[in-house]
């Protein structure tokens, strides 16, 4: 289609009606024709709010179709419900509709299959971590956050132990008490008494307790007691100063992060902060601690944190006579498991030696190995070790095997 116009000069008399030039021919307005590329290039400023990255990089436009003035993409989200599935659509027809040329755009969205949202995964990970501030703690160091959707479930207790199990393998361990508001790992470790204290570069330095290098708020406040009323932007602001003001030692193979419950403030910023951060999810075997946990795992999973495993707490009690009561049910943790695509890392007992434990400061695995509890709990360790050796000891073979394992199983269900 094109468009003509008879142009007047801008300077002297507008003409009288009915007259008009009639010996020259009209000049010509053409339509702007729009290229793949140029959509592409508009496209590219379209960003998924979630993977921080272009919804061309992240291989989510699939096709292109241009038909004069009109334009027809197919959209590939990560899964068909996307949150932010309104979000995007809305930008990319606000961004392609203000292009000279473009008339009508037409938007088909559609969800990617498993290979492809592994892809995106991988590629927003990389791009995490690439665009991400540098922090004290090595790249090389292995971080494994204990998390947990509600509190109550023994992630503390859990994260303590795995850390002196962990170091008893003969690893460097550093343990960060994360959990801003309800900290707890002083006492666990007998080292309630204990205060920080920072170097002449105003570097904050963990304090070596049982040969690990700890870092807690309770080792800051005047005592244990001190209740903390920070909001969520505080808390954040905590996390980011144990990461980038404390001096962690180089040579640290493993970084346990005892996690607050839940999925708020502490979550988000670790994922922004530690790209290299790898989720252990802890819940009790009844259906609602697993439900609750499930939350975790997804926040997991849609900030790119890859899931190592679940670990099963309180699955039971044994007594002396071998009568076995499962006072929370039974199966939560597998049931979880299987879900998520993971192993199933631990079940660990109910046993009084881990409350004697967690009250005089002298960790089950250590105080009582042969425990029902420390031994579940150090073979945990074990198997965490394995599925996360330390950045020495792995090849690219052994962590896509691992990873290839975990994908099968996902496919599998």
């Amino acid at each position: 289609m094109q468009y003509t116009a008879q142009l007047w000069p801008c300077w002297g008399p507008l003409p009288e009606p009915g007259s008009g030039p009639t010996d020259t021919a009209a000049p010509t307005i053409r339509r702007t024709m729009v290229t793949h590329n140029d959509i592409e290039s508009a496209l590219r400023r379209v960003i998924d709010p979630e993977l921080g990255s272009d919804i061309v990089d992240l291989g989510m436009v699939k096709g292109i179709q241009i038909d004069g003035g009109s334009v027809t993409l197919t959209i590939a989200l990560t899964i068909a419900a996307c949150p932010m599935r309104d979000q995007i659509e809305s930008d990319v027809v606000r961004k392609l509709e203000a292009m000279p040329g473009v008339e009508a755009v037409r938007v088909e969205i559609g969800a990617m299959d498993d290979a492809e949202r592994a892809a995106v995964m991988s590629q927003a990970r990389r791009h995490a971590r690439e665009n991400a501030e540098p922090t004290m703690i090595n790249p090389l160091t292995r971080v494994i956050a204990v998390s947990s959707g509600k509190g109550g479930v023994g992630k503390s207790t859990l994260s303590v132990n795995l850390a002196a199990a962990i170091a008893d393998q003969g690893h460097s361990v550093g343990l960060l008490d994360a959990d801003i508001w309800g900290f707890s790992i002083p006492r666990m470790l007998g080292a309630a008494d204990l205060r920080l204290s920072a170097d002449e570069t105003r570097k904050i330095h963990p304090a070596l307790v049982a040969g690990i290098h700890l870092v807690s708020t309770g080792l800051i406040v005047t005592d244990e007691d001190t209740a903390l009323m920070w909001r969520g932007l505080m808390l954040s602001k905590a996390l980011e100063q144990f990461l980038r003001d404390v001096a962690w030692p180089r040579d640290l193979d493993y970084l346990v992060l005892d996690m607050p419950p839940g999925t708020g403030d502490i979550q988000m910023a670790l994922a922004r902060l530690l790209p290299q951060a790898e989720l252990v999810v802890v819940t009790t075997p009844q259906k609602a601690a697993q439900k609750v946990a499930a939350r975790v795992a997804d926040m997991a999973r849609r900030s790119f944190m890859p899931i190592v495993g679940v670990i099963e707490n309180m699955s039971g009690f044994t007594t002396d006579e071998g009568k076995h009561y499962a006072l929370f049910g039974q199966g939560g943790g597998q049931e979880l498991a299987d879900d998520l695509g993971v192993p199933l890392v631990g079940r660990i007992p109910l046993d009084p030696y881990v409350v004697e434990g967690g009250d005089s400061g002298a960790p089950a695995v250590r105080a009582h190995p042969s425990g029902p509890a420390a031994t579940a709990m150090t073979l945990a360790a074990k198997e965490l070790t394995e599925l996360v050796p330390p950045a020495q000891d792995e090849t690219c073979t052994s962590r896509i095997a691992v990873l290839a394992e975990q994908l099968a199983a996902m496919a599998g269900d």
